[in-house]
């Protein structure tokens, strides 16, 4: 058994209460605005990709066929544009190129209109703009001081079929025009039949916007600014990016006359995942280019005293 000393109270006076006194500072705030750090100037989480378009797909061996072709031909650099390929864009008087691929009909119906029908065995094909809408030697806001807006719109016919069969977007030459918009390097589009935004995607792009119906009025545009560098990422009223590079690039869509939506083109991505924008960034001229596959009716408008938006 052990001794009673083992038990023995420790030596010293119990501990006073001041010992357990409370701190002399009042305790932390419960002010959650305070506690919380203010995230509203950092850019957005990026948009998971899609592997797969939900609506239509084309096959791995025409995608890398879309590769090889962008790999022999190189995006060209820009061009001076002559004094009346300035006054046509000016004006909205431009044409529409028809490329091989395509099956169908496109007519030109008055200055800057132009309207187009295809057969259901029409394939994947790309109609360009005959001149580029942002010419990076007239237009750039590096070298003119002012932000510069490029803006088209397709009407879907009343009668087309449930699926929009149709892509519309923007590409820097040359571009496979065996391919839908938004496939490969120096492209974006926003596709009709999934309502998905791609850039430089071949997979399945980035949930966006409702797939397009007939008789809707469809535009897509880019902004191009000067950028403010000591400006915090991104700007009132846009989406914002934590990008450094001079020129900063807005792209907007719109549905019959309204604005429903954008992203900004240097906008947070997946390092893994997302392909380079090169192309898209201010340096390259950028032509139009509406993507048809299968049968679809539409009218391509350029003038822009027609347009139902006016950006």
């Amino acid at each position: 058994m052990p001794q009673k000393e083992s038990y023995l109270p420790p030596a010293g006076p119990p501990p006073s209460q001041s010992q357990y006194a409370p701190p002399p500072f009042p305790p932390p705030s419960h002010d959650w605005q305070i506690a919380v750090p203010d995230t509203s100037l950092l850019p957005p989480p990026p948009t998971l990709g899609n592997q797969r378009s939900r609506t239509n797909n084309a096959t791995a061996s025409e995608a890398e066929q879309g590769e090889a072709w962008c790999e022999s031909n190189p995006l060209t650099a820009p061009t001076a544009l002559p004094a009346d390929a300035l006054s046509y864009l000016e004006n909205g008087s431009i044409s529409a190129v028809r490329p091989q691929p395509y099956i169908g009909r496109l007519d030109h119906l008055r200055p800057g209109v132009w309207a187009g029908k295809t057969k259901a065995s029409s394939p994947d094909s790309c109609i360009t703009s005959s001149l580029p809408l942002y010419s990076a030697m007239a237009h750039s806001p590096l070298r003119t001081g002012k932000p510069k807006i490029i803006y088209y719109e397709v009407r879907i016919a009343d009668r087309n079929r449930a699926e929009v069969s149709l892509a519309l977007g923007f590409a820097a030459p040359p571009y496979p025009v065996f391919r839908l918009p938004g496939w490969h390097r120096g492209c974006l589009a926003i596709h009709g039949d999934d309502g998905c935004r791609y850039v430089n995607d071949r997979w399945g792009g980035r949930d966006f916007t409702a797939p397009f119906k007939p008789g809707e009025t469809l535009g897509i545009g880019m902004r191009f600014v000067k950028r403010e560098v000591d400006a915090p990422p991104g700007y009132e009223g846009t989406p914002r990016t934590a990008a450094t590079t001079p020129i900063d690039v807005e792209i907007f869509f719109t549905r019959d006359g309204r604005w429903a939506g954008g992203w900004n083109l240097h906008e947070e991505g997946d390092a893994e995942e997302d392909l380079p924008v090169t192309g898209l960034e201010g340096w390259n001229d950028l032509y139009a280019a509406v993507g048809t596959f299968e049968d679809v009716g539409f009218e391509i408008v350029f003038n822009h005293k027609e347009w139902l938006y006016r950006p």
